[in-house]
Protein backbone atom coordinates (compact mmCIF):
# COMPACT_ATOMS: atom_id res chain seq x y z
CA UNK A 1 0.00 0.00 0.00
CA UNK A 2 1.35 3.41 -0.94
CA UNK A 3 1.15 6.68 0.91
CA UNK A 4 -1.58 8.14 -1.31
CA UNK A 5 -4.82 7.22 0.45
CA UNK A 6 -7.06 8.68 -2.26
CA UNK A 7 -5.30 6.85 -5.11
CA UNK A 8 -5.48 3.55 -3.20
CA UNK A 9 -9.18 4.02 -2.45
CA UNK A 10 -10.06 4.91 -6.04
CA UNK A 11 -8.09 1.88 -7.27
CA UNK A 12 -10.05 -0.36 -4.90
CA UNK A 13 -13.33 1.10 -6.16
CA UNK A 14 -12.28 0.69 -9.81
CA UNK A 15 -11.11 -2.90 -9.27
CA UNK A 16 -14.31 -3.83 -7.43
CA UNK A 17 -16.35 -2.35 -10.28
CA UNK A 18 -14.39 -4.37 -12.85
CA UNK A 19 -15.00 -7.51 -10.76
CA UNK A 20 -18.76 -6.70 -10.81
CA UNK A 21 -18.91 -6.19 -7.07
CA UNK A 22 -21.56 -3.90 -5.66
CA UNK A 23 -19.76 -2.95 -2.43
CA UNK A 24 -16.16 -2.41 -1.40
CA UNK A 25 -14.55 -1.77 1.99
CA UNK A 26 -11.80 0.83 2.22
CA UNK A 27 -9.71 0.43 5.34
CA UNK A 28 -8.19 3.92 5.56
CA UNK A 29 -10.28 7.03 6.15
CA UNK A 30 -9.25 10.59 5.28
CA UNK A 31 -11.15 13.86 5.02
CA UNK A 32 -10.09 14.23 1.37
CA UNK A 33 -11.46 10.78 0.54
CA UNK A 34 -14.79 11.56 2.22
CA UNK A 35 -15.12 14.82 0.27
CA UNK A 36 -14.33 13.06 -3.03
CA UNK A 37 -16.94 10.39 -2.20
CA UNK A 38 -19.52 13.15 -1.58
CA UNK A 39 -18.90 14.55 -5.05
CA UNK A 40 -19.00 11.06 -6.57
CA UNK A 41 -22.34 10.43 -4.84
CA UNK A 42 -23.74 13.71 -6.20
CA UNK A 43 -22.73 12.66 -9.73
CA UNK A 44 -24.19 9.13 -9.35
CA UNK A 45 -20.89 7.26 -9.61
CA UNK A 46 -21.27 6.04 -6.02
CA UNK A 47 -24.74 5.10 -4.76
CA UNK A 48 -23.73 5.68 -1.16
CA UNK A 49 -21.11 5.15 1.49
CA UNK A 50 -21.09 4.34 5.18
CA UNK A 51 -18.31 5.40 7.53
CA UNK A 52 -17.69 3.08 10.47
CA UNK A 53 -15.46 5.12 12.78
CA UNK A 54 -15.36 2.39 15.41
CA UNK A 55 -13.94 -0.25 13.03
CA UNK A 56 -12.18 2.48 10.95
CA UNK A 57 -13.36 1.68 7.44
CA UNK A 58 -15.64 3.07 4.74
CA UNK A 59 -18.09 0.82 2.90
CA UNK A 60 -18.83 2.18 -0.58
CA UNK A 61 -21.78 1.07 -2.72
CA UNK A 62 -20.74 1.43 -6.35
CA UNK A 63 -23.12 2.88 -8.94
CA UNK A 64 -22.75 3.16 -12.70
CA UNK A 65 -19.09 3.84 -13.41
CA UNK A 66 -16.51 3.18 -16.08
CA UNK A 67 -13.35 4.76 -14.68
CA UNK A 68 -12.12 6.61 -11.61
CA UNK A 69 -8.52 7.55 -10.94
CA UNK A 70 -6.38 9.94 -8.97
CA UNK A 71 -4.36 12.45 -10.98
CA UNK A 72 -0.64 12.23 -10.32
CA UNK A 73 1.33 14.42 -10.23
CA UNK A 74 -1.21 16.84 -8.85
CA UNK A 75 -0.97 19.66 -11.37
CA UNK A 76 -1.81 23.20 -10.31
CA UNK A 77 -3.97 24.89 -12.94
CA UNK A 78 -5.68 28.20 -13.53
CA UNK A 79 -9.04 28.55 -15.26
CA UNK A 80 -7.54 28.89 -18.74
CA UNK A 81 -5.70 25.55 -18.36
CA UNK A 82 -8.66 23.48 -17.09
CA UNK A 83 -9.97 22.87 -20.62
CA UNK A 84 -6.66 21.26 -21.63
CA UNK A 85 -6.93 18.72 -18.79
CA UNK A 86 -10.60 18.04 -19.57
CA UNK A 87 -9.48 16.97 -23.06
CA UNK A 88 -6.62 14.94 -21.60
CA UNK A 89 -8.47 12.97 -18.90
CA UNK A 90 -12.13 12.78 -19.94
CA UNK A 91 -13.40 10.75 -22.93
CA UNK A 92 -15.73 13.43 -24.31
CA UNK A 93 -16.97 16.95 -23.77
CA UNK A 94 -19.69 17.03 -21.13
CA UNK A 95 -18.97 13.44 -20.07
CA UNK A 96 -17.20 12.85 -16.76
CA UNK A 97 -15.89 15.02 -13.96
CA UNK A 98 -12.52 16.30 -12.81
CA UNK A 99 -12.17 17.21 -9.12
CA UNK A 100 -10.04 20.20 -8.17
CA UNK A 101 -8.83 21.28 -4.76
CA UNK A 102 -9.35 25.04 -4.59
CA UNK A 103 -9.02 27.62 -1.87
CA UNK A 104 -12.82 27.27 -1.47
CA UNK A 105 -12.72 23.49 -0.97
CA UNK A 106 -13.10 20.64 -3.44
CA UNK A 107 -14.93 21.61 -6.63
CA UNK A 108 -15.81 19.90 -9.87
CA UNK A 109 -14.31 21.35 -13.03
CA UNK A 110 -17.71 22.81 -13.97
CA UNK A 111 -17.98 24.66 -10.65
CA UNK A 112 -14.39 25.90 -10.91
CA UNK A 113 -14.98 27.27 -14.41
CA UNK A 114 -18.27 28.83 -13.32
CA UNK A 115 -16.65 30.53 -10.30
CA UNK A 116 -13.51 31.38 -12.33
CA UNK A 117 -11.09 29.78 -9.87
CA UNK A 118 -8.16 27.46 -10.41
CA UNK A 119 -6.68 24.83 -8.15
CA UNK A 120 -4.90 21.55 -7.91
CA UNK A 121 -6.15 18.55 -9.95
CA UNK A 122 -7.07 15.69 -7.60
CA UNK A 123 -9.05 12.99 -9.44
CA UNK A 124 -11.35 12.25 -12.35
CA UNK A 125 -14.18 9.82 -12.99
CA UNK A 126 -16.79 8.96 -15.60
Amino acid sequence: MSQDILADALNKIRNANRASREKVKISIISNLLVEVLKIMRQKGIVKGYRIDSKEKFIEVTIGKMEECRAIKPRYTVNTSQIERYIIRYLPGKGYGTIILSTNKGLKTHEEALEENIGGCLIAYFY
